[in-house]
């Protein structure tokens, strides 16, 4: 994923993912690709990132006045994972 600064209206991102299970492993190849230049690009966001077993790969975004979306990524591929993770960010589905 290039760097680049999300949207204003994005608040907080929040990442729950299992430590070892092989469905989470495209998303913590994602979040270690990713991660760095995405808060070096928004160093004000708060990302959070919740490690626990046998939980489901999701990614929250809370927008603005509270709104949230969410989406599973069990069983993608990092790549999979940034595409829906920039749909996500973006407001489309």
């Amino acid at each position: 994923m290039s760097a680049r600064a999300l949207s204003k209206s994005l608040k907080e991102l929040r990442v729950h993912m299992s430590q070892n299970s092989p469905a989470s492993r495209g998303l913590r190849d994602f979040i270690v690709k990713s991660y760095p230049g995405l808060k070096d690009a928004n160093p004000t966001l708060p990302i959070l990132i919740r490690e626990a077993n046998g939980v489901e790969s999701r990614i929250i975004a809370r927008f603005e006045l509270g709104q949230e979306r969410k989406i599973v990524v069990d069983n993608l591929s990092a790549n999979d994972v940034e595409q829906k993770f920039n749909a996500l960010v973006s407001g489309t589905k």
